[in-house]
């Protein structure tokens, strides 16, 4: 799932390589180990944990699965990892009015200040509690969102009541009956979601609004781990990997130019390894989430991914090897006598690596973008 150590050395050089190199270190440190830990928290049986297995893209067999039920399944703060991404940890807090666990005693006993940010799920309209917990959040000054659940439910429900039934309508008078107990908030916005059709009502919107309104060096834990919606999730999501090639590119020609005899080929390794695999499991590329998609659609999918050879390499984890990148391995060995070279010699050898590494991550992003996208086009979901 891309636990891998990226060591990057520093060089003897000027002060603005210095700075770019120290630029791309915190890149790569943010791409890889900067956390994000997500609470869960609102009414007993709203549904905080089929919300946080949809985050997860886990289904009921699947290891890890949080527990599901029509009483109360969380009877203590519990985290869950997520599965491609382990500095993502969603905690589902107790439901609120519980018989175990009282309101008054509830904002002591879950740690507030452990999270960056609180979800507050409600299946109904949002009453006296969720606004008292919104309220003592503010006070500790973090982020809180008002997500509806369970809207597939009420759809379905309207549907078969109402000959007339409108769709927009009835999702606004959702809207506006959760937004009527909440104007001591401010009239916050209110995100209606299901978490069985992740690609329908506001899941993507509430996504944009968490990009947009986290810390920067937080955005790419959440953009990394957030469940592909959409193909607009999963453009943003290849724009933001394309961005970080820089960096990944720059480390390696600052290890290029270290005149020690193989440490090149093993560091381009693992960095492009650990790059490409986080691609692999954002783009929802691993077997877990294309499992989860087939069941969704009744389409077989594997077989798509299965025909890209970047996207097999990274499955058994043998990306770079003398058997696959042969000229990857040549220019590496190139690199390494380069650097043995006084002077110059360490110049030109970072400049090959920076060149060769920043081609390799460019096609490796690419095709395995266009796998993810013909999968779903396989899959109905996109028609363009």
């Amino acid at each position: 799932t891309g636990k891998y150590d990226v060591i990057i050395f520093p060089l003897k050089r000027s002060s603005t390589w210095e700075r770019a190199t120290a630029k791309a270190k915190d890149k790569i440190y943010e791409l890889v180990n900067v956390s994000l830990i997500i609470a869960v928290t609102g009414k007993t049986g709203a549904g905080k944990s089929s919300f946080i297995n949809a985050l997860r893209g886990l289904r009921k067999d699947d290891d890890g699965f949080a527990p599901t039920g029509v009483t109360e399944t969380t009877m203590k703060p519990t985290m869950y990892e997520h599965p491609g991404m382990p500095n993502v940890k969603i905690w589902d807090l107790p439901g609120i009015g519980s018989p175990t666990f009282k309101a008054k005693k509830y904002l002591k006993d879950v740690k507030f200040n452990t999270y960056d940010f609180f979800i507050i799920l409600n299946s109904e309209r949002f009453m006296e509690n969720d606004v008292m917990l919104a309220k003592e959040i503010r006070k500790c000054k973090k982020s809180f969102y008002f997500v509806r659940s369970k809207i597939d439910n009420d759809i379905r429900a309207e549907q078969k009541e109402n000959k007339r039934f409108d769709k927009l309508k009835v999702l606004a008078k959702i809207r506006e009956d959760c937004q009527k107990n909440l104007q001591k908030m401010g009239n916050p916005k209110v995100f209606l979601i299901s978490s069985f059709f992740l690609d329908k009502y506001d899941f993507e919107i509430l996504q944009n609004t968490l990009a947009e309104e986290l810390p920067e060096h937080k955005r790419s834990a959440l953009l990394q781990a957030w469940p592909v919606c959409s193909a607009e999730c999963l453009e943003k999501k290849i724009k933001m990997f394309k961005g970080l090639i820089w960096a990944v590119s720059l480390a390696s020609a600052g290890i290029a130019a270290v005149p020690l005899p193989g440490l090149s080929v093993a560091c381009d390794t693992t960095i492009v390894l650990l790059f490409l695999t986080r691609c692999y499991y954002a783009f929802g590329l691993d077997d877990r989430s294309l499992k989860r998609l087939t069941e969704k659609v009744s389409k077989p999918l594997l077989e798509f991914r299965d025909k890209s050879k970047m996207a097999a390499m990274i499955k058994k984890k043998a990306i770079i090897t003398i058997n696959t990148c042969v000229e990857v391995v040549t220019l590496a060995t190139l690199k390494d006598l380069l650097s043995l070279l006084p002077g110059v010699g360490s110049a030109v050898a970072a400049v090959l690596s920076f060149a060769s590494i920043q081609y390799l991550l460019r096609e490796g992003v690419n095709e395995l973008a266009a796998t993810a996208f013909e999968i779903r086009r396989a899959a109905g979901l996109d028609t363009m």
